[in-house]
């Protein structure tokens, strides 16, 4: 999902607005029934030109990081969490995107045709993109589709008859229909704006759904995840199995963010005037306004979300006492200093033996070492949440989430941020 390269995405996109946009209008001016009025040309450039503006915003708008005295915040320090790889506090909604290589507030997924997380600050502008490109691509196939049912109807229509220019006794037949090569442009254009404006359509359906619940892509993995983790404890009393045979209970946890249509529609756009939510120029949102959140009640402020999965919890490394021939260890066995001496010698025999074979296939060596790294890379992935994916057979990796971050048990504080908190509070 993340393997197209901004410099091949961004151009692409803009390539593909243009297309539509400026090489139609030219042609719809030729086909029948008759050209488009100066009114369908005025709005579909307008909305053309707002196309652009917001697809600049969502490009090229910051998509935000966690400040350092993120922690400071009292609603951020009693939900938030710790990254190890950004060494700094991650407050509630926030993910740590392995393309943008920090924490996002309020991230949404990474989008590989924006080339930047859809997050706090850039939601508004993605959304008005997607709604000004579907509005453009609906009246563009209106005025496709009247041209093509004229092409149809006029299929069996004969050639008109003329009188030939040098001998006017006889006639020609003149075709007056599109020429092939317009034909061709014609069909393509209806394929593709056609084609776009169903994907485009669907997003959009699904991004205005998420604005009115409050929630982001990631986060109805996380409610689908949750939800498949409840079902499947209820079966077994209430409990989930964690690693080393480890039991958690498993208790519903409803989402806590959905505070009401209203509140939602504010908080995902940033304002509360309804024009501005139209206007591609608006401000972007602050990113001060979205390291804390409104919370509903349902559950207990102070539990985070999401909930805590049983098989994101880390196998605890387990103590084995070395074997008794093991080197300079010799378990409960009593040894004279001579075994001891004899013993040594054996070992560093053993080790000179060791270092020859390993400078005659030092470079087989290596290629097996890269074999291995390969595979234990790919084990980790797999091992990482269990490989659960949802409904769409999506994983958190697939919008952008570094799971390292995410899965695995790298919440805890360090002992030296917590002194540090302790003494600014006991300043204050």
């Amino acid at each position: 999902m993340y393997d197209i390269s901004a410099g091949v995405a961004i151009p692409a996109v803009c390539a593909l607005i243009a297309f539509l946009s400026y090489s139609s209008q030219p042609l719809l001016q030729q086909l029948d029934p008759y050209p488009p009025s100066r009114a369908q040309s005025a709005v579909f450039n307008a909305l053309v030109a707002c196309i652009w503006t917001s697809y600049f915003r969502a490009c090229w708008t910051d998509a935000g990081g966690i400040p350092r005295d993120a922690s400071e915040g009292e609603g951020t320090a009693r939900r938030g969490r710790w990254c190890r790889k950004c060494e700094a506090w991650k407050p509630p909604r926030a993910h740590h995107c392995k393309e943008c290589r920090r924490c996002i507030p309020k991230m949404d997924h990474h989008c590989p045709w924006t080339a930047n997380c859809v997050s706090h600050t850039t939601f508004p502008h993605f959304l008005r993109f997607v709604f000004f490109a579907v509005a453009a691509m609906a009246q563009l196939e209106v005025l496709l589709y009247v041209r093509a049912e004229q092409l149809w109807l006029n299929r069996s229509l004969p050639s008109v008859r003329s009188p030939h220019a040098g001998l006017p006794s006889l006639t020609v037949a003149q075709y007056l229909g599109p020429t092939a090569t317009q034909l061709v442009h014609f069909f393509v254009l209806i394929v593709a704006n056609s084609l776009t404006l169903f994907a485009l359509l669907i997003l959009l359906v699904r991004s205005l759904w998420s604005l009115g619940a409050n929630t982001t892509t990631i986060e109805g993995w996380e409610i689908d995840r949750h939800g498949a983790l409840y079902r499947r404890a209820r079966i077994l009393g209430g409990w989930a199995h964690g690693p080393d045979g480890m039991k958690v209970r498993v208790k519903r946890q409803e989402f806590p963010y959905d505070v009401g249509v209203w509140k939602n529609l504010k908080q995902g756009m940033g304002t509360g005037n309804v024009l501005a939510w139209f206007w591609p120029l608006a401000a972007t949102p602050s990113v001060a306004s979205g390291l804390d959140f409104d919370h509903n009640g349902f559950t207990d402020p102070s539990l985070p979300w999401p909930p805590l999965d049983p098989e994101r919890i880390p196998r605890t490394e387990r103590f084995t006492e070395p074997p008794p021939d093991a080197g300079f260890t010799h378990g409960s066995q009593t040894t004279s200093p001579r075994e001891e001496v004899a013993a040594f010698q054996r070992r560093q025999a053993a080790d000179v033996a060791q270092k020859q074979q390993q400078r005659q296939k030092a470079k087989q060596a290596e290629d097996e070492e890269e074999e291995e790294e390969e595979e234990e890379e790919e084990e980790e992935e797999e091992v990482v949440e269990g490989a659960w994916t949802n409904s769409e057979g999506d994983r958190l990796r697939d919008y952008g989430v570094d799971e390292d971050t995410e899965m695995l048990a790298d919440d805890e504080v360090p002992l030296a941020e917590l002194l540090r908190r302790r003494r600014r509070v006991g300043a204050e």
